[in-house]
Protein backbone atom coordinates (compact mmCIF):
# COMPACT_ATOMS: atom_id res chain seq x y z
CA UNK A 1 0.00 0.00 0.00
CA UNK A 2 0.91 3.40 -0.85
CA UNK A 3 -0.36 6.26 1.88
CA UNK A 4 0.14 9.51 0.29
CA UNK A 5 -0.01 12.15 2.86
CA UNK A 6 -0.27 16.37 2.01
CA UNK A 7 -0.58 19.69 3.18
CA UNK A 8 0.78 22.57 4.11
CA UNK A 9 3.87 23.05 6.08
CA UNK A 10 3.27 23.18 9.60
CA UNK A 11 -0.30 20.88 9.31
CA UNK A 12 1.65 18.06 10.84
CA UNK A 13 2.03 15.85 8.05
CA UNK A 14 5.53 14.42 9.04
CA UNK A 15 4.19 13.93 12.83
CA UNK A 16 1.57 11.71 11.79
CA UNK A 17 3.61 10.37 8.95
CA UNK A 18 6.64 8.69 11.37
CA UNK A 19 3.73 7.45 14.02
CA UNK A 20 2.06 5.91 11.19
CA UNK A 21 5.19 4.55 9.45
CA UNK A 22 6.10 3.41 13.10
CA UNK A 23 2.59 1.98 13.77
CA UNK A 24 2.74 0.04 10.33
CA UNK A 25 6.56 -1.14 10.31
CA UNK A 26 6.62 1.05 6.98
CA UNK A 27 8.87 2.79 4.92
CA UNK A 28 8.39 6.61 5.76
CA UNK A 29 9.40 8.47 2.36
CA UNK A 30 10.13 12.51 2.95
CA UNK A 31 10.56 14.88 0.25
CA UNK A 32 11.62 17.50 2.61
CA UNK A 33 15.08 14.79 3.08
CA UNK A 34 15.67 14.34 -0.17
CA UNK A 35 15.53 18.18 -1.09
CA UNK A 36 17.85 19.24 1.50
CA UNK A 37 20.03 16.38 0.70
CA UNK A 38 20.02 17.56 -2.77
CA UNK A 39 20.83 21.50 -1.93
CA UNK A 40 23.93 19.59 0.48
CA UNK A 41 25.48 17.54 -2.69
CA UNK A 42 26.33 20.93 -4.11
CA UNK A 43 24.47 19.74 -7.46
CA UNK A 44 21.11 21.66 -6.47
CA UNK A 45 21.55 24.68 -4.19
CA UNK A 46 18.79 26.67 -4.60
CA UNK A 47 15.41 25.65 -5.92
CA UNK A 48 15.77 21.84 -6.73
CA UNK A 49 12.83 22.03 -8.81
CA UNK A 50 10.70 18.73 -9.34
CA UNK A 51 13.83 16.84 -8.54
CA UNK A 52 13.16 15.66 -4.74
CA UNK A 53 9.81 15.00 -5.88
CA UNK A 54 10.98 13.02 -9.05
CA UNK A 55 13.68 10.85 -6.42
CA UNK A 56 11.05 10.76 -3.63
CA UNK A 57 8.66 8.29 -6.94
CA UNK A 58 11.45 6.14 -7.42
CA UNK A 59 12.52 5.24 -3.89
CA UNK A 60 8.55 4.60 -2.99
CA UNK A 61 8.41 2.95 -6.14
CA UNK A 62 11.36 0.66 -5.30
CA UNK A 63 9.97 0.37 -1.79
CA UNK A 64 6.70 -0.89 -3.34
CA UNK A 65 7.46 -3.72 -5.79
CA UNK A 66 10.03 -5.24 -2.57
CA UNK A 67 6.75 -5.41 -0.91
CA UNK A 68 6.97 -2.93 1.47
CA UNK A 69 4.23 -0.03 2.65
CA UNK A 70 5.30 3.11 1.99
CA UNK A 71 4.09 6.33 3.49
CA UNK A 72 5.03 9.45 1.51
CA UNK A 73 5.28 12.48 3.04
CA UNK A 74 5.43 15.77 0.73
CA UNK A 75 3.45 18.90 0.47
CA UNK A 76 1.66 17.55 -2.32
CA UNK A 77 0.52 20.99 -3.63
CA UNK A 78 -0.50 20.30 -7.33
CA UNK A 79 -3.00 17.60 -9.18
CA UNK A 80 0.39 16.64 -11.28
CA UNK A 81 1.93 15.79 -7.91
CA UNK A 82 -0.73 14.12 -6.68
CA UNK A 83 -1.77 12.12 -10.44
CA UNK A 84 2.31 11.34 -10.01
CA UNK A 85 1.68 9.31 -6.64
CA UNK A 86 -0.97 7.36 -8.32
CA UNK A 87 1.03 6.78 -11.33
CA UNK A 88 3.73 5.29 -8.67
CA UNK A 89 0.71 3.33 -6.84
CA UNK A 90 -0.20 1.79 -10.41
CA UNK A 91 2.72 1.18 -12.11
CA UNK A 92 3.70 -1.46 -9.11
CA UNK A 93 0.23 -2.72 -8.94
CA UNK A 94 -0.10 -1.30 -5.27
CA UNK A 95 -3.21 0.33 -3.23
CA UNK A 96 -3.10 4.04 -3.36
CA UNK A 97 -4.46 5.68 -0.30
CA UNK A 98 -4.42 9.90 -0.55
CA UNK A 99 -4.84 11.85 3.05
CA UNK A 100 -4.68 15.49 3.22
CA UNK A 101 -3.60 16.57 6.52
CA UNK A 102 -4.54 19.88 8.10
CA UNK A 103 -4.92 21.88 11.25
CA UNK A 104 -8.22 23.66 11.38
CA UNK A 105 -7.04 25.98 13.73
CA UNK A 106 -5.41 29.41 11.75
CA UNK A 107 -3.96 30.90 15.44
CA UNK A 108 -2.36 27.09 16.40
CA UNK A 109 -1.42 26.87 12.79
CA UNK A 110 0.81 29.74 12.64
CA UNK A 111 2.19 29.09 16.22
CA UNK A 112 3.28 25.64 14.85
CA UNK A 113 5.15 27.36 11.73
CA UNK A 114 6.84 29.99 13.99
CA UNK A 115 7.84 28.09 16.84
CA UNK A 116 9.33 24.32 15.18
CA UNK A 117 12.88 24.12 14.32
CA UNK A 118 14.17 21.57 11.18
CA UNK A 119 15.58 18.11 12.25
CA UNK A 120 17.14 18.32 9.05
CA UNK A 121 20.73 19.82 8.91
CA UNK A 122 20.48 22.89 6.65
CA UNK A 123 16.74 23.32 5.74
CA UNK A 124 15.58 26.40 5.95
CA UNK A 125 11.76 26.34 7.45
CA UNK A 126 9.23 28.57 5.59
CA UNK A 127 7.70 31.71 7.21
CA UNK A 128 3.94 32.01 8.04
CA UNK A 129 3.47 34.21 4.96
CA UNK A 130 5.69 31.76 2.64
CA UNK A 131 3.05 29.22 4.48
CA UNK A 132 -0.09 31.68 3.85
CA UNK A 133 0.99 32.18 -0.20
CA UNK A 134 1.68 28.73 -1.24
CA UNK A 135 0.09 27.69 -3.96
CA UNK A 136 -1.93 24.39 -2.60
CA UNK A 137 -4.75 23.05 -5.29
CA UNK A 138 -8.02 22.46 -3.74
CA UNK A 139 -8.54 18.41 -4.33
CA UNK A 140 -10.99 17.28 -6.98
CA UNK A 141 -11.03 13.58 -5.72
CA UNK A 142 -11.96 11.45 -3.06
CA UNK A 143 -9.46 11.53 -0.46
CA UNK A 144 -9.56 11.18 3.88
CA UNK A 145 -8.44 14.50 5.68
CA UNK A 146 -7.00 14.24 9.07
CA UNK A 147 -7.51 17.45 10.94
CA UNK A 148 -4.81 17.59 13.72
CA UNK A 149 -6.51 20.67 15.28
CA UNK A 150 -5.92 20.54 19.10
CA UNK A 151 -5.50 16.97 18.79
CA UNK A 152 -2.41 13.90 19.95
CA UNK A 153 -0.92 11.82 17.35
CA UNK A 154 -1.90 8.40 19.05
CA UNK A 155 -5.62 10.24 17.90
CA UNK A 156 -4.87 11.10 14.49
CA UNK A 157 -2.91 7.81 13.68
CA UNK A 158 -5.96 5.84 14.98
CA UNK A 159 -8.02 7.47 12.90
CA UNK A 160 -6.33 7.41 9.78
CA UNK A 161 -5.97 3.35 10.06
CA UNK A 162 -9.66 3.20 10.89
CA UNK A 163 -10.32 5.53 7.43
CA UNK A 164 -7.75 2.94 5.91
CA UNK A 165 -9.54 -0.05 7.05
CA UNK A 166 -13.00 1.38 5.77
CA UNK A 167 -14.58 0.19 2.34
CA UNK A 168 -13.78 2.38 -0.16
Amino acid sequence: MLIVLAGLPGSGKTTLARALARRLSAVHVRVDTIEQALRASDVLKADVGPAGYAIAYGVAEDNLRCGAIVVADSVNPLPVTRDAWRAVAQRTATKAVEVEVICSNAAEHRRRVETRTSDIVGLKLPTWQAVEGRDYAPWDRPHIVVDTAGREVGEQVSELLNALRAPC
